[in-house]
């Protein structure tokens, strides 16, 4: 899944961000300011940033135009400089796409892979994945459908395979019992928790310990496998 650095100092705005780009399968790491963030793209080769222009340690502009000189990698702002002159002064620091707050997180992920697809830094998602906890590994495969315990083929329901994926592509976020059925079971009423927790506890005693699916209690479920 593509990487997106998101560097945003509101907390609310961040996260709001993040929770939606992470729904739609993208993997994120925020920042409250500048400050670590040219170590961690040294370290982590993100797809995208997400960047506000006023920042407590920094001027984003200025940052993306430092950027610019040494990497293409696709930048948005975000931010509430809504004149005219400074949406210009974006683009001439090299932004792909320039947001006003407030805005809709929604609009601001198509915007993200529209974005990403206009500019080829929308990778081919890695099919294989796997995993391990408490000296078990754990394959899965998205173009058969298949998991893998052990080198052993797990006999999986499609709902259960679904979950499955689901939970694991989140990279240890929580998700609710309502995103699991939205995403995983296309139900939308109420009542059918019960069945996302009868699906998580068939689940389980495939994968043979419970520990691979934490309860976060009062919210929903997070997939505790270490990416290998």
């Amino acid at each position: 899944m593509a990487l997106i650095f998101v560097i945003e100092d509101n907390d609310s705005i961040r996260e709001a961000v993040s929770g939606y780009l992470k729904l739609s399968d993208y993997e994120v790491e925020e920042f409250e300011g500048l400050s670590g963030v040219k170590e961690a793209m040294a370290s982590r080769n993100p797809e995208l940033l997400i960047l506000d222009a006023m920042l407590p340690d920094g001027d984003g502009f200025i940052f993306a135009k430092e950027i610019r000189q040494k990497s293409d990698i696709p930048i948005i702002f975000m931010t509430a400089r809504e004149s005219e002159s400074d949406r210009i002064t974006g683009f001439e620091v090299g932004a792909d796409d320039y947001v006003v707050k407030p805005f809709s997180p929604k609009e601001l992920v198509l915007r993200v892979g529209a974005v990403l697809k206009r500019t080829g830094t929308a990778l081919p998602q890695k099919k294989m994945h796997g995993w391990t906890l408490g000296g078990q590994v754990l394959t899965t495969d998205e173009d058969s459908h298949k998991a893998m315990l052990n080198n052993q083929l797990l006999k999986l329901t499609a709902a259960e395979w679904k979950i499955l994926l689901y939970l694991s592509s989140n990279g240890g976020a929580v998700v609710s019992r309502e995103q699991i059925l939205d995403r995983c079971l296309e139900y939308s009423f109420e009542g059918y928790d019960r069945t996302v927790d009868t699906h998580i506890k068939n689940l389980r005693a495939k994968l043979q310990n419970p520990d691979w699916i934490e309860t976060i209690r009062g919210y929903g479920y997070r997939f505790a496998g270490n990416s290998t």
